[in-house]
């Protein structure tokens, strides 16, 4: 897929977050990018090799002070390659963004790995 296409479906997938998560996606950056750097991989453990489908960096929501400020913002990346090898055609691709998309805003309000695994399995 190029990337037009797949940055259209990473903007659509924010656009479609409910308005209340909307409201609070302040100082965040979200960036496409092919794969995850070495880097990245290793800050959470993973080997080159290893899927790593999209990745959260910052300071969650609910652990940020009044003195929270003056930070860049927090990040998230959305890896384009890794979610296309994970899926058959487009329509897999579409969903796979949408639900990487709402798994990384979910860290964003604080949730961690644990409490996100045990919520996506009950849908």
């Amino acid at each position: 897929m190029d990337r037009g296409k797949f940055e259209e479906l990473v903007a659509k997938a924010l656009g479609e977050l409910p308005g209340e998560f909307q409201s609070r996606l302040e100082n965040i950056d979200v960036v496409i990018a092919d794969e995850p750097t070495p880097r990245q991989l290793a800050r959470i453990g993973l080997r080159r090799g290893e899927y790593l489908l999209g990745l959260y960096e910052g300071v969650p929501l609910t652990r940020r002070s009044r003195q929270y400020g003056m930070v860049p913002p927090d990040k998230i990346t959305i890896f384009q390659k890794p979610i296309e090898a994970r899926c058959r055609n487009e329509r897999e691709i579409a969903r796979e963004v949408q639900r990487v998309v709402r798994h990384e805003i979910a860290h964003h309000f604080g949730l961690d790995e644990e409490g996100l695994e045990r919520i996506e399995s009950e849908i």
